[in-house]
């Protein structure tokens, strides 16, 4: 029996977490599989009591008790952000080796596409972001703070080991899944020291799957590519900060942070999936907050967790109802947080059934 702890977090992670759970127990209920769900209070009120977002050693009994973890959001304006969040997420990213950040660009409504001219057959790829080393490692430091002699250090960290894990996952991936094409972005043209080693990887790696047609494109031409002919692309793989910026762009393409599902996964081992949007505090409570990022979120891991034909089901479940019209007010629509579940859970019974 798949375990699954549930991290509601913060703001409107608590209010879109809650549906993605009333999904999950759908797809329990109408596909007979059997998912246990467990919460925890790790989020911004324990560390206002405690000064720590979570006990000391969660990461560990996480890893040996659960099979994922679905996280809501993290942030509010009563901790900073340096001194809460980061405990969680980082904590939780690096504690656990979660090397593999997963993030689907799929349109599924061609409507919410700001392109012209693009169909929901023309956007379907996904972005694998190495999600432990680069500018986001955390090393560096200032020095002669806060005078006209400042300098500031953060080092971009990229370990053979790194880059290695991420490329061959990029790899296997698209063999498994049939796919014929793997892009990997970088700037080695400016960072040749920082960014050499992902040339001299991948074209190792890729010497191992000779089916596969490789292509490679500097960040700046890749998110221009993204815009001008997204069809180009199936699978991609690129380092930690670059990874972040292509895939906010690629979420603004499908119609939208709020639809933006995400994967934070050591494969074999447990998997952190959490949708992409923000805590937004002013907004919760209200019933007004998007839960198809966090819907879409529970699709992902129930893949990772090998229910594919359950993730598809709740997939054709937010397309008929984005096709409807039975969304947010973000979207177009007019229901709230709740309803927009009610609806979504409906659709799988009638397309389960």
């Amino acid at each position: 029996m798949p375990k699954i702890a549930v991290i509601p977090g913060d703001g409107i992670g608590v209010d879109v977490i809650a549906e993605a759970k009333k999904v999950l127990q759908t797809i329990a209920e109408v596909r007979g599989i059997p998912l246990e769900m467990t919460d925890f209070d790790y989020g911004v009120e324990r560390y206002l009591q405690t000064g720590r977002p979570m006990p000391d050693g969660a990461e560990q009994e996480l890893a040996k008790n659960f099979d994922a973890i679905l996280l809501g959001a993290v942030g509010d304006p009563r901790a900073p952000f340096e001194k809460y969040a980061s405990q969680l997420l980082f904590g939780l990213r690096f504690g656990l080796d979660l090397y593999v950040n997963v993030r689907p660009v799929k349109l599924l409504d061609a409507r919410l596409c700001p392109l012209k001219d693009v169909t929901e057959s023309d956007m379907n790829f996904i972005v694998f972001r190495e999600n432990t080393e680069g500018a986001y490692s955390q090393v560096g430091g200032a020095f002669k703070f806060q005078t006209s002699d400042e300098v500031s250090i953060q080092l971009d960290i990229n370990t053979r080991k790194g880059v290695q894990r991420i490329i061959e996952h990029a790899f296997v991936y698209a063999r498994k899944k049939g796919l014929t094409r793997v892009c990997m972005s970088d700037k080695s043209n400016a960072l040749p020291h920082a960014h050499g080693i992902w040339q001299r990887v991948f074209h190792e790696v890729s010497a191992q799957y000779p089916e596969i047609e490789t292509s490679h494109l500097f960040v700046d031409a890749l998110t221009a590519q993204m815009v001008k002919r997204p069809q180009q692309f199936q699978v991609v793989v690129t380092c930690n900060m670059f990874g972040d910026i292509i895939t906010d762009l690629g979420a603004q393409l499908q119609g939208g942070l709020g639809l933006a599902a995400s994967g934070n996964v050591n494969p074999g081992l447990i998997g952190m999936f959490e949708p992409v949007h923000g805590s937004a505090p002013k907004y919760a409570g209200k019933n007004i907050a998007n839960p198809l990022g966090a819907i879409l979120t529970s699709q992902l891991m129930l893949e990772h967790l090998g229910f594919e034909a359950e993730g598809e089901l709740i997939e054709r479940a937010v397309i008929q109802a984005m096709r409807e019209g039975q969304v947010p007010a973000e979207l177009g629509g007019k229901l709230g947080t709740k309803e927009t579940g009610d609806y979504v859970c409906a659709a799988i019974r009638r397309l389960g059934s």
